[in-house]
């Protein structure tokens, strides 16, 4: 079930090729559902080579042969930024206003023009 709505989305260009899948953590919340079960819907599409796993980047959907044509420049470019909780995001991950996080944004660029872009947000980690 998790599998086929994550397909479904990547397949209706809500998660474009090149992007990242939400992290495990959104997801679990997303779906209420276990970390195990979120890493067998994920190793389903991995089996079915609509998504693959690289170590230090994430999970990110794999284009498709016939998405991207002979002739066409398919680029996705991602970048990382430090930034302070507003209101919105304070309340979603139940923390304070001002709180550190990672933005993590995702532009997708075919023949040059923008396609998509895509933000995600996780708590900074902080190491001990």
């Amino acid at each position: 079930m998790i599998a086929s709505e994550l397909r479904e989305r990547i397949e209706n260009g809500l998660i474009p090729p090149g992007s990242l899948l939400p992290a495990e953590s959104t997801l679990t919340t997303e779906f209420r559902a276990s970390r195990g079960t979120i890493r067998q819907a994920i190793a389903i599409l991995r089996e079915e080579r609509v998504v693959a796993t690289a170590h230090g980047r994430g999970t990110y959907v794999i284009p498709r042969p016939d998405e991207s044509g002979p002739h066409r420049d398919s680029k996705t470019e991602t970048r990382r930024r430090q930034v302070a909780a507003d209101p919105e995001l304070a309340a979603l991950f139940a923390v304070e206003v001002g709180t550190a996080l990672v933005e993590q944004q995702s532009v997708t660029r075919t023949d040059g023009t923008v396609g998509t872009v895509m933000r995600t947000y996780r708590l900074l980690r902080t190491r001990l």
